[in-house]
């Protein structure tokens, strides 16, 4: 069964403070797009996660200087009071609302044994130098900085208590970001619930399932490796055992589309390529109004100006597959390898992807302007279909997956020393 833990948690104990405090994920942006969010903010976290922002231009972002820099905004930021720990651990709700729907998390420690011996699964593969990356600025600042996104089977009792909460107590924070999206955080005060909350992810949650963020859940379990064997008094029970997850109930979570543009075809004529679609999949062409995917095993593909409905013919997937049935391996096969020799969507120049929140007129766009030649839009995979992958120990094909909104950092910090 699955370790989930309250903490004490460092964070604001200012309503506006962490209005400015919370920021977005540092892997979602670069280094000019993250001056440009903190400009003026001197209380973002990103002074801390991105700090080649307070760095002189030029600086290697990898560079000592950014990772000290990093230190010392975090300490600061402890000085002033932005940051000040709980007295006692205790678990949080954290709450984002999207296009009127909302849902709630409950952020706590996952251990990082539970990460070893698969009973946090994952559905994604990961590499060894990203994780190294996200483990640099951990060692130096000792705290999990980000949470990472998580899912878990529902269970009742766990709902009973997040609704009464969120019925009877003030939000500690409640804001509206930038971006349109609703952020809200409880602390769980109560003892006796927070006792509860434990004892109901040991007894009636098996398996935990990384959602988003593999390669920080990766990161996080070898820095608690890591920790470990330099201790010849480790007990178990240390910080660096876990780090900060948010556990959102599968039945809250709504994966969207994650899409291909394509730069070339493959030296293939627009009329050869839509011959050679017609092997495994029924084309019909939707002229020039945007089309979207409406069910499982249909596609849109953008091309020359125009749209297709691709739906794909029996044969070309495997509906008892866990794998075979997804449309990212139909499009991968069919199209992308066997049509346009993209073998490897890892390393390949050719192909780009992009996030559905972005919208289908990103597609055409890139490809309106030349940058890109096709554009495939896909009928979005469903959290069934990850939470099957996940325990049949398969994997899924890269970029396949898109959960928005994504995870706020600076809400609530896990420290590990």
């Amino acid at each position: 069964m699955a370790i989930v833990k309250p903490f004490k948690g460092l964070r604001t104990p200012n309503q506006e403070v962490c209005e400015e405090l919370a920021c977005l994920p540092y892997d979602v942006m670069n280094s000019e797009e993250a001056a440009q969010m903190a400009e003026g903010k001197p209380k973002s976290l990103l002074h801390v996660t991105r700090a080649e922002i307070d760095c002189p231009a030029g600086t290697d972002i990898h560079s000592e200087t950014v990772y000290h820099k990093s230190v010392d905004n975090f300490k600061m930021f402890q000085e002033k009071g932005w940051l000040v720990q709980d007295e006692e651990p205790k678990f949080y709700i954290y709450a984002q609302t999207m296009d009127g729907k909302t849902q709630y998390g409950i952020v706590g420690c996952a251990a990082c044994e539970d990460y070893m011996n698969g009973i946090i699964k994952k559905h994604e593969l990961t590499r060894p130098d990203k994780e190294e990356d996200r483990m640099v600025l951990t060692r130096y600042v000792n705290a999990n900085l980000e949470p990472v996104f998580f899912s878990y089977r529902a269970v009742p009792e766990i709902d009973a208590i997040v609704e009464d909460i969120v019925k009877n107590q003030k939000p500690d924070y409640d804001f509206v970001a930038e971006d349109g999206f609703g952020h809200h955080f409880w602390a769980i005060n109560c003892p006796e619930t927070n006792k509860r909350l434990e004892e109901l992810f040991a007894t009636k949650v098996p398996y935990t399932y990384v959602a988003d963020g593999h390669h920080r859940t990766a990161a996080a379990a070898r820095i608690g490796a890591e920790y470990k064997a330099k201790n010849p008094n480790h007990t178990g029970k240390e910080e660096y055992n876990f780090f900060m997850a948010v556990h959102f109930p599968d039945n809250q979570l709504k994966i969207i589309d994650y899409n291909r543009v394509v730069k070339d075809l493959n030296g293939l004529t627009e009329e050869q390529l839509l011959e050679k679609l017609g092997k495994n999949f029924e084309v019909e062409c939707k002229g020039a109004e945007i089309y979207h995917p409406a069910k499982l095993h249909e596609f849109s593909m953008y091309l020359g100006g125009k749209w297709y409905k691709l739906t794909a013919k029996p044969g070309s997937y495997d509906d008892k597959d866990p794998i075979g049935v997804l449309d990212v391996t139909v499009l991968s096969k069919h199209v992308l390898a066997d049509i346009l020799d993209i073998q490897d969507l890892r390393t390949s120049k050719r192909i780009d992807f992009v996030g559905g929140i972005r919208g289908l007129e990103e597609l055409k766009r890139r490809v309106d302007n030349g940058e890109m030649k096709v554009a495939f839009a896909l009928y979005p995979v469903s959290m069934q279909q990850l939470l099957n992958i996940a325990d049949s120990g398969n994997i899924m094909p890269p970029k396949t997956t898109w959960f928005e909104p994504k995870l706020r950092s600076g809400l609530v910090i896990h420290k590990i020393d």
